[in-house]
């Protein structure tokens, strides 16, 4: 039986099936499978960089993604303006094979905003939307107040909504409980979990799966983890450098090689860390220069590696057998 609560979602929420015809009736977004959060490249002068953004697409058509994310953490979107993240999402959609989906984040500090730029990406082309938590008052946002923009957002959105759970960055993880009750909203169909938690990754397949809820890993590094406890792919920065290779991963673990998944999740792990919490973004776009793609420069105020660190990313990366 709902909760009253449970209810209220359900009955203010009802209405937005409509607004995901262009999928199929009665049936949930399928979203399972691996997605590389993608960068967004930009030239000395710190403009946003189309022609290398291009050239990157290119490369990523020929590897067996389910789709890209486009504007989530690893794209550096806090430091793009609202017209470079829509303009952004729209070229990448006009160079996207109709058959992979674009899951854009559309996360801003304010539901009201968050809304508008919900609208905006689904206009430029986004299959569904990836909506970071709200963190700079974090302390005042409970699970209350969570769920409260949560839904106002999935009220509004002409696509499907994918919750994102990255601690690291915000400083904030959005309540198992939250996600329950939230799992429950016709137009929120999954989330995205960074954190890194195999037991609350866990947790939300099990509390969901009444549901019609799918979780997706937030890094290569605990990938194989998720899937053995019921995640259905994963959104990983390592994907950008091995996108073959994590897509590999994720195909043994789909069909119960685990021995060859536990061989190849070792070899991930160490790669994946650096280009992650260890170095970040300016460490992503320095491997992906290794391995034939576009990273180029990082806008201010992220800097570059300095020696000592690129020396230590290329053995995290040379060590495991990758370079």
């Amino acid at each position: 039986m709902l909760s009253v609560r449970s209810f209220n979602i359900y009955t203010r929420s009802i209405a937005s099936l409509w607004r995901r015809s262009s999928h199929c009736a009665g049936q949930t977004l399928d979203i399972s499978g691996i997605y590389p959060p993608i960068v967004t490249p930009f030239t000395q002068k710190g403009e946003v960089d189309y022609q290398s953004l291009y050239k990157n697409l290119q490369k990523y058509n020929n590897i067996p993604f389910k789709g890209l994310v486009v504007q989530g953490s690893n794209g550096e979107y806090p430091y793009l303006s609202t017209e470079e993240r829509i303009e952004v999402v729209r070229r990448v959609k006009q160079a996207l094979p109709k058959a992979k989906l674009l899951m854009a984040g559309s996360g801003c500090e304010s539901t009201k905003a968050t809304i508008q730029m919900s609208e905006n990406m689904a206009s430029a082309g986004a299959d569904c939307l990836l909506v970071v938590t709200p963190c700079f008052y974090h302390g005042r946002m409970d699970g209350s107040a969570l769920i409260h923009h949560y839904i106002q957002v999935a009220d509004s959105s002409p696509v499907p909504i994918v919750l994102y759970n990255v601690p690291a960055s915000t400083f904030l993880d959005l309540p198992v409980s939250a996600v329950i009750e939230l799992s429950q909203h016709p137009n929120i169909i999954g989330i995205k979990d960074s954190g890194g938690d195999i037991t609350r990754i866990g947790l939300i397949v099990h509390k969901t799966r009444s549901q019609d809820f799918q979780v997706l890993a937030g890094s290569a590094g605990f990938l194989m983890a998720s899937y053995t406890v019921g995640a259905v792919g994963g959104v990983c920065a390592l994907a950008n450098v091995l996108g073959q290779e994590v897509c590999e991963l994720a195909q043994l673990c789909t069909s119960g090689e685990w021995d060859k998944a536990r061989k190849l999740q070792y070899r991930l792990i160490e790669p994946n860390i650096a280009v992650t919490r260890k170095f970040g973004i300016p460490a992503l776009k320095q491997a992906m220069e290794w391995f034939g793609y576009h990273g180029g420069v990082c806008r201010s105020p992220l800097q570059p590696l300095s020696e000592v660190q690129l020396k230590q990313l290329h053995t995290d990366f040379s060590s495991n057998g990758w370079l």
